[in-house]
């Protein structure tokens, strides 16, 4: 296995050093609109042949919708649509199950009772897009009776892990879009500024997992700040997602945006020659090698980025398209499979095996995600912009 990976680790750096010669036209041959709609229906197409709708709504299995609905809205493919409505469905428009609220739990669990953390949240931003598809008030009612009793009480900490930002933060701009509440938006700043006040590392530009991996109580094996690739992944992923329906006008916009931005110019710099990033950031000798699942949400980042106008095309377009290549080239596996996903934890683990039979549903969705900002990227290209 380790002959074989550093056989194609080798072919990779070739095609990309190629590449980075090539004109543009060449550079664009891998990124046709047809290319990637096949690349979106040989993974999704796999996973939904592999892995039955009927899923429980936790964050693992809601990321995959997240990604499985922008992979419908760039291919039309009714099956994608149906899976996700399936899936809805037969979780009656729920996270966590718990009527009594006096029970309610925000710190982490899988039971019913913790219907205020977070994981337990992620499929909201699911039933929402649904809802918009079909307004029907019942694919919203347990996301507003949650998260408006959860913004009716005085805590701030709901968010002290970084994934919950992917997980709650769309939530609430979601929400506020189809209610016009207000509360949604300041609520969901009050979260964000408690989240970068124990996590954020002013520095670097990067987040912590969460406060026990704050540096230098926690470190490397090198010493070093220790900034986990899927960690930071939900944030970056996550910015896009709240900006796509925050008003112009939130008085805290411009504060996302530059946490985005000053993210991006840190990504850049310690994205590996190959395309990927390994899974401890500042110090790829923690854990080596490619990991998919951060790598494709830093390439959805990038790509939303570069279409939104929020970051320079010249400088991270080439970016965007190393992690696309390796996406496509490495991380997908000539059945659809998607490997070299690190499994469900909190930190880069030394010597923990990640190949490529290691696979997720949060990676599976973190690539769609990417794959249909390439669309986008594609047809702006095309049309001139």
């Amino acid at each position: 296995m380790r002959r074989e990976f550093m056989v194609r680790g080798t072919l990779l750096a070739v095609a990309l050093a190629l590449g980075g010669c090539a004109t543009q036209r060449q550079a664009d041959s891998g990124e046709s609109r047809a290319g990637v709609i096949a690349a979106i229906d040989k993974v999704n197409g796999y996973w939904q042949q592999h892995t039955p709708a009927q899923e429980w709504p936790f964050w693992n299995v809601a990321t995959y919708h997240t990604g499985n609905l922008e992979a419908w809205k760039i291919t039309r493919n009714d099956a994608y649509l149906r899976y996700t409505l399936d899936w809805a469905e037969h979780n009656r428009w729920m996270g966590a199950t718990s009527t009594d609220k006096s029970q309610w739990k925000y710190t982490y669990g899988e039971t019913p009772e913790h219907v205020m953390f977070g994981d337990w949240q992620t499929c909201f931003q699911v039933y929402a897009d649904l809802y918009k598809l079909a307004p029907d008030p019942k694919k919203i009612a347990r996301a507003r009776e949650v998260m408006e009793y959860q913004m009716s009480t005085p805590n701030n900490d709901y968010w002290w892990w970084s994934d919950g930002l992917y997980m709650g933060m769309p939530v609430m701009t979601r929400l506020y879009s189809i209610t016009q509440d207000p509360k949604y938006l300041a609520k969901m700043h009050d979260y964000f500024a408690h989240a970068r006040k124990i996590m954020y590392d002013e520095d670097e530009k990067l987040f912590y997992r969460d406060a026990r991996y704050v540096y230098p109580a926690h470190q490397s094996v090198n010493g070093k700040k220790d900034f986990w690739s899927r960690g930071d992944g939900w944030v970056f992923a996550a910015l896009p997602r709240v900006l796509e329906d925050l008003p112009a006008n939130d008085p805290h916009r411009a504060e996302y945006e530059q946490v985005f931005r000053d993210m991006a110019a840190t990504l850049k710099r310690v994205q590996h020659a190959d395309g990927y990033w390994t899974r401890s950031l500042l110090d790829p000798a923690h854990a080596p090698g490619p990991e998919t699942s951060g790598t494709a949400f830093f390439t959805y980042g990038y790509l939303w980025g570069i279409n939104h106008g929020l970051l320079d095309k010249n400088e991270y377009l080439p970016v965007a398209r190393k992690g696309w290549h390796y996406l496509t080239t490495v991380a997908v596996q000539p059945d659809g499979r998607i490997g070299y996903v690190q499994p469900i934890g909190d930190r880069a683990i030394p010597g923990q095996v990640v190949d490529r039979d290691s696979t997720a549903h949060f990676g599976v969705g973190a690539f769609l995600l990417a794959a249909a900002e390439m669309v986008r990227l594609i047809d702006n290209r095309d049309k001139g912009n």
